[in-house]
């Protein structure tokens, strides 16, 4: 986002937040579900993310068509934090599309946050990301876009059926439409760094040859957050072909200490010879 637009995203952050703090879970879960409801209609209806990001427009104007629109349609809550992202300046209509996106997302991470489920809900995410990465298949038809966002989403549906929180699912819906522009497996990923984030907790990408032990885990967590200034969220993935040693992936920075970059390295050196 540009200047303005992240300025109009933080006014409505800030209202989510006074919002979140002085209601229960299920009520942030309905006003969650009404934002991602408006930014698929933003999403469906181009003309309208003009108008409603339109300079020419005064804030008052733009949040008056807003809720001619949608009082009665949708909760209070919802409308309230609306009317404050459509107030705000905007650099494009497509970044308020991301506003309203950002700030639905938020608040199903809010609502899992009061109900005591967001670490499980992040888990979640990650390891539903795992499932697809592992199947070829089922992630060439999640990540096409020529088949239908709901008919992905009745897939999603069938598959955690009973095995996931309704927000793991609702989230992941939100990643098959491409969440801020991203591909399918690029929205998982952003979306488990927010619920990180919401716990304040850093994200570091563990890949090892065999999984790692609870203490194994625990330790490597102490040790990058006493790097990184924060607590960690430790997430493993199993690939043989490193044959052993780890690699972590802490957002930008890269430790590498596996076997297979050694032998790659000692390869690359033998072959400048």
């Amino acid at each position: 986002m540009q200047a303005a637009s992240r300025e109009s995203y933080k006014a409505g952050a800030e209202r989510l937040d006074a919002y979140v703090r002085g209601t229960d879970a299920v009520s942030a879960a309905q006003t969650a579900n009404d934002l991602l409801a408006v930014a698929g209609l933003l999403r469906r209806e181009p003309r309208l993310r003009r108008a409603l990001s339109d300079p020419a427009r005064s804030g008052a104007d733009r949040a008056e068509l807003l809720g001619g629109m949608l009082r009665g349609k949708i909760g209070d809550g919802a409308l309230d934090l609306l009317a404050a992202l459509v107030s705000g300046r905007w650099s494009a209509p497509s970044e308020l599309l991301d506003g309203v996106e950002r700030l639905g997302v938020e608040a199903a991470l809010a609502s899992t946050e009061a109900s005591g489920d967001l670490g499980e809900v992040e888990d979640e995410l990650f390891r539903f990301g795992q499932v697809v990465a592992g199947q070829p298949e089922l992630s060439a038809v999640l990540s096409n876009p020529a088949v239908p966002v709901d008919r992905r989403g009745v897939l999603v549906g069938e598959l955690l059926s009973g095995k996931a929180h309704l927000a793991t699912v609702r989230l992941i819906e939100v990643a098959l439409a491409g969440f801020g522009g991203r591909s399918f497996s690029g929205s998982l990923t952003r979306l488990v760094e927010l619920a990180a984030e919401r716990r304040d907790r850093q994200v570091a990408y563990v890949t090892v040859a065999a999984p790692l032990s609870d203490e194994e885990e625990r330790r490597l967590g102490v040790s990058l957050a006493a790097i990184y200034g924060r607590e960690v969220s430790v997430k493993q993935t199993v690939d043989p072909h490193v044959l052993g040693g780890v690699s972590v992936r802490v957002g930008s920075d890269l430790y590498d200490g596996t076997v297979l970059r050694r032998l790659n390295e000692t390869r690359n050196a033998l072959a400048k010879r």
